[in-house]
């Protein structure tokens, strides 16, 4: 059942109970890696093996996972080339109270850091489970950042 989370602005990535961070290095530059994560909301499905469909709304993003978790996002910060924000509004991801993904780029030789932060917060169960998901979750970030590179490349 789709339940409304709790509305928190750009400094809950910082202050969230639970945050998951992922770094990994591309060969993209930072200025097409934000174009795919910004602005062609729709193709994130050809890189983002989780993802079975995204599209673009006004103002933020609707997003639905393979196995059936769905997302209607507010985009928080574009500040293009160097950080993309969206914070989780209705969802039906049992136990989550707040939730904001956060992607930051930056210069790493000639190629993009990618740097991915889930800030997170929820009932006890809810907390427990992201803490055991995180090698997963690790694991589909890492896949999906090389899957995008190679088709910037």
């Amino acid at each position: 059942m789709p339940h409304r989370l709790r509305p928190v602005g750009p400094e809950f990535v910082d202050s969230a109970p639970v945050r998951l961070v992922f770094t990994q290095d591309m060969a993209a530059p930072a200025e097409a890696v934000f174009h795919a994560l910004a602005e062609d909301v729709p193709g994130w499905p050809r890189w983002f093996s989780a993802i079975a469909s995204a599209r673009s709304t006004e103002g933020g993003r609707e997003v639905r996972l393979r196995g059936g978790i769905r997302f209607r996002e507010t985009v928080l910060t574009a500040k293009g080339p160097d950080v993309y924000a969206y914070r989780v509004d209705v969802t039906n991801t049992p136990g989550a109270r707040a939730w904001i993904e956060e992607w930051r780029l930056a210069p790493a030789g000639t190629g993009t850091r990618v740097r991915m932060t889930f800030a997170l917060d929820g009932t006890a169960p809810f907390r427990l489970a992201c803490g055991l998901a995180r090698p997963g979750v690790g694991r589909s970030f890492r896949t999906a950042v090389a899957a995008l590179d190679r088709q910037l490349r």
